[in-house]
């Protein structure tokens, strides 16, 4: 199969991390991106590799918290009545996906994807000789008071971290903390084992250059469809060209339901829209080595990124083509500013919509349309966290080998 022409669809980490692997197991790769890179959620949110989130956020403990989690009521989630026709039908699905067995086999899956998340990284990172772009010491989790501290460390404390730990901060790491972050926290866990990506910008710009220099292809353009005759597939951009290949992988986040729809049936992805302010100034003082900081009575996650300091937030279940909430931003640079963070009044702020699906898993899997087609999309939180491994299982799956985690639990046949 060496030389072979492969075509990957998606602007985003994954898209890119499916590229490079293939690329690297002897495929011709054209990589189809439409060229705006902030679009991507993988590319704006908080950087941070995720393996000690092993239940999925589909869960009846979710389900019951939702009421007091609303944005009207001071909370991380948002429900706006003009997107119901998005929301609702995906809400009822989620419903069907939290029962005990499900939540365990889901569970499980989820569990075997994050094992491999920090080696899959590391391996990437090496390929593509920038090592030091991914760091994996750890997180803390921060609490503002003596209640949320006791119960959020509690919770912490008995769950299933899979291949991560946690501890209390030391007396050194919180005082440490509550001088950057204007006397706060309270109280505090560092988690041990988790990572981040040191610099988002960089990490894209390093890998398209290798991908470029190993001799991918870059093709800007937006896919408007995909056709099958004969059991293969083939895909139509936006110019009106037409696309023929012997693999074609379907990356493109929350743009991937209306290409995959038409030849697979229930897609039901939403736009788990997220929103971020940040600063690249004022940051003398805020050491570069400074771990992701997640402030749970806040809902918010701050990191410090080589050039820039980030407050990432909220959940808003919405259309992708919905307009912004102002007040979402309004409401982190609010928070920024109790925290101490540098900026007040000129922070950067971005939108972009994580694809989630109602059982928070990822689909991975080969199409039943054309065999030539392979799907990789859904990543919901975890987009960085697992971009690495899903790179690997697709090549894996291109060429038939038996990937390193079962991918029956990823199929979208379990929507049909």
């Amino acid at each position: 199969m060496t030389g072979q022409r492969a075509l990957v669809v998606g602007g985003g980490l994954i898209g890119a991390a499916c590229a490079w692997r293939l690329l690297r197991d002897g495929w011709a790769v054209d990589l189809v991106d439409p060229g705006d890179a902030r679009a991507a959620a993988s590319w704006g949110n908080a950087g941070h590799i995720a393996i000690e989130q092993t239940a999925p956020l589909a869960s009846l403990e979710t389900l019951r918290a939702l009421p007091r989690r609303l944005f009207a009521f001071g909370g991380p989630v948002g429900l706006h009545l003009r997107d119901v026709g998005a929301w609702l039908p995906f809400g009822l699905r989620m419903l069907r996906a939290v029962g005990p067995a499900r939540f365990a086999s889901g569970t499980q899956a989820l569990k075997s994807l994050l094992e491999h998340a920090i080696p899959a990284w590391r391996r990437l990172a090496a390929d593509i000789d920038a090592p030091a772009l991914i760091r994996a010491d750890g997180h803390f989790v921060a609490w503002e008071s003596e209640a949320s501290h006791a119960s959020g460390r509690q919770a912490w404390l008995g769950a299933d971290l899979g291949a991560a730990s946690a501890r209390d901060a030391t007396a050194e790491e919180l005082r440490w903390l509550q001088s950057l972050f204007a006397g706060r926290p309270f109280g505090a866990l560092r988690f041990e084992g988790s990572g981040q990506v040191v610099e988002i910008p960089a990490l894209r710009e390093r890998l398209a250059a290798a991908f470029r220099t190993a001799g991918g292809t870059l093709r800007q353009g937006r896919a408007v469809g995909i056709a099958v005759e004969g059991a293969r597939a083939s895909l139509r951009l936006d110019d009106g060209t037409r696309h023929a290949c012997d693999l074609l992988v379907l990356a493109a986040g929350i743009g991937s339901a209306p290409l995959l729809r038409p030849l697979d049936g229930p897609v039901p992805l939403i736009a788990e829209r997220g929103y971020h302010v940040e600063t690249g100034s004022g940051l003398a003082g805020w050491p570069a080595d400074l771990p992701p900081v997640a402030f749970e009575d806040r809902s918010v996650i701050v990191t410090r990124f080589a050039s820039t300091l980030r407050l990432a937030g909220f959940t808003e279940f919405a259309s992708p083509t919905s307009p912004a909430d102002p007040r979402k931003w309004e409401r982190l640079d609010h928070h920024a500013d109790a925290l101490g963070l540098p900026g007040t009044g000129a922070r950067a702020r971005w939108i972009g919509a994580r694809p989630t699906l109602p059982d928070y898993l990822p689909a991975i899997g080969r199409s039943r349309a054309a065999p030539n087609l392979i799907y990789a999309f859904g990543h919901q939180h975890l987009g960085v966290t697992l971009a690495a491994i899903t790179g690997e299982l697709v090549a894996d799956a291109a060429r038939a080998r038996a990937p390193a985690v079962p991918l029956a639990p990823f199929d979208m046949r379990r929507f049909a």
